[in-house]
């Protein structure tokens, strides 16, 4: 008979950013467990509040499921001796398999014979494994941890209490002195702790103590009590999936209120009210039904509706000292000019070794002007960009922004446009940082996208200069995301620019600005580096993983590596070029051994090497010619041309021959061929 089992960790307050990562990587490790040890199960559920993480196993066999085993052991070689007999070996192997000697049997595998044993395990009663949760639950991986105390464990956050019951009975062990047992705990001040009689009560026995373990659960009751206030108040609470996945992790109990503050704070730009707001005190927006901001909020408190007017207020308190902190911030910089914001931003360091932010702003510039040179952009939206790169870290030094960083380039064009520069160049100000995550938004215009891609580039090739390159999980500058930017910007905007132009650019300039670097192995890892996160936008884009394998290639850039992915998607799903990727991955194949591709026509004697070499002279010029243009479909179709005279001549001419000259330049033949086929792709990685 299956039965439930159910583990709570019960924790101090848990960070809300890591409680959703937690549940998932502690279901999983359960569910690995329970695979790895045989028992049979139906479904792993998983909860978890601010105050603990906890799953529930669901049709829990009651024992482990049996297992016979083949066991390899020595060759026989080794396991009989001439005689025919068992050797020391095989006895050891038996006696270490628990079955005898004259039960080992003889099985040829891959035409060498070896001793095997058939092993059999019975399975192990579930109450008897349990307790090896333990491993599981002290060997979770977390972002951060800590120690406390004197426990020599690092965890999340210091455990607290610890629930294991298999149906009604507890699963004794203990992790840093807290020993399992069947009293998990209420809500923090409205609720007890609760002793489970069985692990089918736990959520009903919490809900009634005022804790929802279900975080769907939570978050669906905030969203039908947000509607709620929507309809009763003819408002509209501003969407905000982040703030709400956050709040959901902050309070066991949601009750949603609504509060007010004054409306002389509406002159305040948009973005500083939200932002206070959301950023300090982790309330909703309200909007008026025509869309302007309302001088209202909506907040979730962790518990009931007992005295909920006296909590209303005092989160109008601390909010209106916290816009009126705000309206300091904000008419204290409207004091500051932008010259004199520079001369501050001339004595910040933005990494050392690596000069200040004006430095950078400086760079910046620069490369705006060599990248708008390589780019389909007017000589108006250069100057623009160049303007936003050379005053575009002045914000940073500004109050508001020292208060909210989250307000960098936000702050920067509502100053810029106060202060009379051209909308275009406030934009872009804004707009460098964009995007601000792998899943934000692009730039909104053209000086925007050009500063962006300039800025980006410019802080990943000086990092890599300095060898700060992410390794593993390890990435405290967030190159990975600035780099996936660049290869977002370039593909959203369609700008055709190789990663290895892209990043000797940026190199030149770097050096050129006093900061010394490797070029050649900073060139080469940064188009590495790209090109990894050109692969990511690839895949998500649904393009079939050969496919990406076969087309990457640094000197290709995003606009034409997308193209000529879509080429050999469509051509793929025609069945038709299974002949042509063949023929130019054979080609491929033996350019490998090729030392050179210099062909030399005088050593071309056989009438179908001419032939090729005569195809090649046509189509390849035709091939260079689509690549210009652009017009992927163009060169495929350039390169198919091939086929024919390539399949003639492995029928007809034998390229590794004895003559070394006639077989040197054979090879040469086929290296020129592959250097055109690869510039499209690697034709050996296509699945056909």
């Amino acid at each position: 008979m299956s039965k439930r089992f159910l583990l709570e960790i019960g924790l101090e307050e848990l960070p809300a950013q890591y409680v959703a990562g937690s549940e998932e990587a502690l279901k999983k490790a359960v569910e690995s467990w329970l695979k790895d040890v045989r028992l049979p199960f139906e479904k792993v559920s998983s909860f978890s509040t601010p105050r603990r993480l906890a799953v529930a196993i669901d049709g829990l066999g009651e024992k482990q499921a049996d297992r016979q085993e083949e066991v390899r052991g020595p060759a026989k070689r080794i396991a009989v001796d001439a005689d025919g007999q068992w050797t020391k070996a095989a006895i050891g192997f038996a006696r270490g398999q628990h079955v005898e000697p004259t039960d080992l049997t003889i099985k040829t595998i891959k035409d060498q014979e070896y001793v095997f044993a058939s092993v059999f395990e019975q399975g192990l009663a579930t109450d008897q494994l349990l307790s090896e949760l333990k491993n599981v639950i002290t060997h979770l991986p977390f972002p951060k941890s800590m120690r406390w105390g004197s426990s020599e464990l690092r965890y999340l956050r210091p455990i607290r209490w610890l629930v294991a019951l298999y149906d009604n009975s507890i699963i004794p062990f203990e992790i840093e002195g807290v020993s399992t047992g069947n009293i998990s705990r209420g809500h923090r001040f409205l609720g007890e702790e609760v002793v489970l009689q069985s692990a089918d009560q736990y959520e009903q026995a919490l809900l009634q103590e005022y804790v929802i373990v279900q975080p769907e659960e939570r978050k669906r009751r905030i969203n039908e009590q947000l509607k709620a206030l929507e309809e009763k108040n003819g408002w509209v609470v501003q969407k905000d999936e982040d703030l709400l996945e956050e709040v959901v992790q902050l309070v066991e109990y949601p009750t949603a209120l609504d509060g007010a503050f004054d409306e002389e704070y509406l002159a305040l730009p948009e973005a500083v009210l939200i932002t206070t707001m959301r950023e300090h005190q982790r309330y909703f927006a309200v909007r008026n039904q025509d869309g302007t901001l309302a001088h209202r909020f909506v907040t979730v408190r962790n518990g009931n509706d007992v005295k909920i007017d006296n909590v209303q207020r005092g989160n109008e308190k601390v909010l209106r000292a916290r816009l009126q902190d705000a309206k300091f911030f904000y008419t204290e910089d409207q004091k500051l000019t932008i010259d004199a914001a520079l001369e501050k931003v001339k004595n910040v360091v933005f990494h050392e070794n690596l000069k200040t932010l004006f430095d950078k702003s400086k760079r910046n510039q620069a490369l705006v002007n060599q990248l708008g040179e390589n780019l389909p952009v007017s000589p108006n939206t250069i100057e623009a960009a160049a303007r936003a790169a050379y005053i575009g870290k002045f914000d940073l030094v500004t109050y508001m922004v020292g208060e909210f960083p989250e307000l960098q380039g936000k702050m920067g064009e509502e100053y810029a446009k106060a202060l009379g520069e051209n909308e275009a160049t406030a934009i872009a100000i804004n707009e460098q940082y964009a995007p601000r995550s792998s899943d934000g938004t692009l730039p909104s215009t053209e000086a925007g996208a050009l500063l962006a891609l300039a800025d980006k580039v410019d802080t990943i090739v000086a990092f890599f200069s300095k060898k700060l390159i992410p390794t593993g999980s390890q990435d405290p500058f967030a190159l990975r995301r600035q780099a996936y930017g660049i290869v977002q910007i370039l593909h959203g905007f369609g700008w055709q620019i190789s990663f290895a132009t892209l990043v000797d650019h940026a190199v030149n300039v770097l050096v050129k600005g006093g900061i010394p670097c490797d070029e050649e192995t900073v060139s080469k890892e940064l188009v590495q580096f790209l090109s990894q996160r050109l692969k990511g936008l690839l895949l998500d884009a649904n393009i079939p993983h050969d496919v990406v394998e076969a087309i990457l290639n640094g000197s290709s850039g995003v606009r034409w590596t997308f193209r000529k992915a879509d080429v050999l998607v469509a051509h793929k799903k025609e069945n038709d070029i299974k002949l042509h990727v063949e023929a130019m991955a054979r080609v491929q194949n033996l350019a490998d051994k090729a030392s050179h591709a210099d062909v030399k026509q005088h050593l071309l004697t056989d009438a179908h090497e001419q032939a090729l070499f005569e195809t090649h002279s046509t189509w390849s010029s035709r091939y260079d010619e689509a690549v210009r243009e652009g017009n992927a479909e163009l060169a495929f179709a350039a390169l198919t041309q091939y086929t024919a005279t390539i399949t003639a001549f492995f029928d007809h001419v034998m390229v590794m021959v004895e003559d070394e000259e006639i077989r040197d330049n054979r090879l040469a033949l086929m290296a020129a061929l592959a250097d055109t086929f690869s510039s499209f792709a690697n034709m050996r990685k296509l699945h056909v």
